[in-house]
């Protein structure tokens, strides 16, 4: 999970290198997911609104501010590490997001005189942290079970042209590696007028890619009698030249309402997309991990998908050397990715997680998950290869929503197939025709057509 340093990120009230520190002054990175992002977004408007300024440097700062990731282990030793360091530096440090719930002890070792702590229910509160970082407070934390509706604050957005939009905070699950919901808590699904509302408003202002996400899409609606179906009907209404990327959904919420979304997602503003984590292909295992599906389950919603939408890019997750994998079982895991050949697969090896049942139950060797993973891995390569190549010769209309190295852009199909092209201009948030030329494991590379 890549960190994002807002001052060398967004040039928005920056400091110069040469600039001297005053009491005003911010260095903040922000880790994790899109809802980190989104977050962070809040957090940062509110202090700019305050006549803070922001700087890529530490040590022009005054006050330092992480947002901070804890759903996997090497993200949370790589945070520590970070901590730790700027722990060094005696300045005032606010810590942030999820990692402040899932672990503070860790985070209290590694920066034992932090000044304030704020759990992603709390983020309406970084003033008043801030006020009390300045005083000189120090391990102060403010934890809460209560959400709170976060599309009424004003963020800066960071990746134009995409904006992303929280459609719920939480989660329904329980699976039982997982430490997120404790940070985010139980499900709270966002009014659906204030979803659309805040697409609305992302269009008028120029945005051509919006991002809907939660800890899992699929779960929208499920305590405010609604579904994430309705949900994208009703944004698919909004007038404009944009597409949708829907979030992460977990199979089991899905099922009963499988045919009405196949049918939302067919809207032509919606990319065909799906990210549908199996995270094994071993039922005992699903079980284990307390997921409330089967194997069975899965392929029957990427059966029905493929057969209404044939192009639709499908995106998984797989967990490696879960307790009680064994050979068999990993084997099933194998074999599932050969038969449904996912366009995308994000593979994790195993961590115990602090405060999950998980954590309690006997572990692999180490060895043997890293083993598991490096054959998992190629085998991915192989197929996500074969699936880009048959996009070779494709031609049709791109939306560009990234840099790339030197002077390459990124852009992404009605699939949201990434495709590479190359041009002197600045084409960042523009629709351009392209033909694909070559096709590689993650991603195309394109020619420009008729621009």
């Amino acid at each position: 999970m890549a960190s994002i340093n807002i001052a060398a990120n967004h040039k928005f009230k920056q400091l110069g290198q040469k600039q001297i520190c005053n009491e005003k002054t911010i260095y903040a990175e922000n880790y994790g997911c899109a809802a980190n992002v989104f977050d962070f977004e809040i957090l940062i408007k509110q202090l700019s609104d305050a006549g803070y300024h922001l700087t890529n440097s530490v040590d022009l700062a005054s006050i330092i501010l992480i947002n901070t990731c804890g759903v996997k282990k090497p993200t949370e030793d790589r945070i520590i590490g970070r901590l730790q360091k700027l722990s060094e530096t005696k300045k005032p440090l606010i810590i942030t997001g999820c990692l402040p719930s899932i672990n503070p002890k860790a985070i209290s070792k590694a920066a034992p005189d932090f000044s304030v702590s704020l759990d992603p229910h709390n983020i309406d509160k970084i003033l008043e942290a801030v006020k009390l970082a300045e005083k000189g407070e120090k391990r102060r934390i403010f934890i809460s079970k209560k959400p709170i509706l976060k599309l009424t604050f004003e963020r800066v957005i960071l990746k134009p042209p995409i904006e992303i939009i929280l459609i719920s905070e939480g989660c329904a699950g329980s699976c039982s590696y997982c430490c997120v919901r404790f940070a985010r808590g139980a499900l709270f699904s966002y009014p659906k007028e204030a979803v659309v509302q805040s697409l609305r408003q992302a269009v008028r202002n120029g945005i051509k890619e919006i991002w809907l996400t939660s800890q899992d899409t699929g779960a929208y609606g499920l305590d405010i009698h609604a579904n994430l179906a309705e949900l994208l009907r009703e944004c698919c209404n909004v007038e404009g030249k944009f597409f949708i990327r829907v979030g992460m959904m977990n199979p089991n919420y899905i099922l009963s309402i499988l045919d009405e979304l196949i049918n939302a997602y067919r809207g032509e503003k919606i990319f065909k997309f799906i990210h549908l984590p199996v995270q094994s292909g071993d039922n005992l295992i699903l079980k284990k991990m307390n997921r409330k599906y089967s194997v069975e389950d899965y392929l029957t919603i990427v059966h029905r998908f493929r057969e209404k939408i044939p192009e639709i890019t499908l995106s998984t997750d797989i967990i490696c050397g879960f307790p009680g994998e064994k050979e068999d079982n990993f084997k099933k895991t194998l074999d599932l990715i050969r038969q449904v050949k996912p366009d995308i697969v994000n593979v994790s090896k195993f961590f115990p997680r602090p405060h999950t049942s998980a954590e309690k139950m006997k572990r692999i060797d180490v060895s043997i998950i890293k083993q598991r993973s490096t054959l998992l891995s190629y085998l991915v390569k192989k197929i996500t290869y074969e699936r880009n190549q048959k996009w070779v010769g494709w031609e049709g209309e791109i939306l560009i929503d990234e840099q790339g190295k030197g002077k390459s852009w990124i852009g992404r199909n009605f699939s949201y197939k990434p495709i590479v092209v190359k041009d002197n201009r600045n084409l960042l948030g523009k629709f351009v025709n392209v033909k694909v030329t070559k096709s590689f494991s993650t991603y195309l590379e394109a020619e420009l057509v008729n621009i």
